[in-house]
């Protein structure tokens, strides 16, 4: 199972970062192996606007399955969910934390956004 978590570094050892479409990183891992590609998510953090749809397609193109990150808004939700991804909301700690929660069982799954539109 692929699961992708907004972070602030490459590294499992990095803080979650808790927006979504603006996060540094997108690290995909692969649970429960660990390995993980890190993508880089520079052209969102830049973006002018569309940040979280841009975020989501990343998500998509990387074959997650499930999205852990701080908040999510109503677009990038709506593109996440039409893709069948849930998403879990993790408040801080890094992602090797917030992979061991999910495992766990203990991370949130929201059913909707938790933060409004920018625009």
């Amino acid at each position: 199972m692929k699961v992708a978590i907004t972070a602030a570094g490459p590294e499992l050892s990095s803080p979650v970062d808790q927006r979504f479409g603006r996060a540094r990183y997108l690290l995909v891992v692969d649970v429960p192996e660990r390995t993980l590609e890190a993508v880089d998510n520079t052209a969102g953090m830049n973006a002018a606007q569309g940040a979280g749809i841009q975020a989501a397609q990343n998500v998509i193109d990387n074959k997650a399955t499930a999205l852990i990150t701080g908040h999510c808004g109503p677009k990038a939700f709506r593109a996440l969910k039409a893709a069948n991804i849930d998403v879990y909301l993790a408040s801080g700690g890094t992602v090797a934390e917030a992979i061991d929660q999910f495992e766990a069982g203990k991370l949130e799954q929201t059913s909707s956004a938790d933060v409004d539109s920018h625009w």
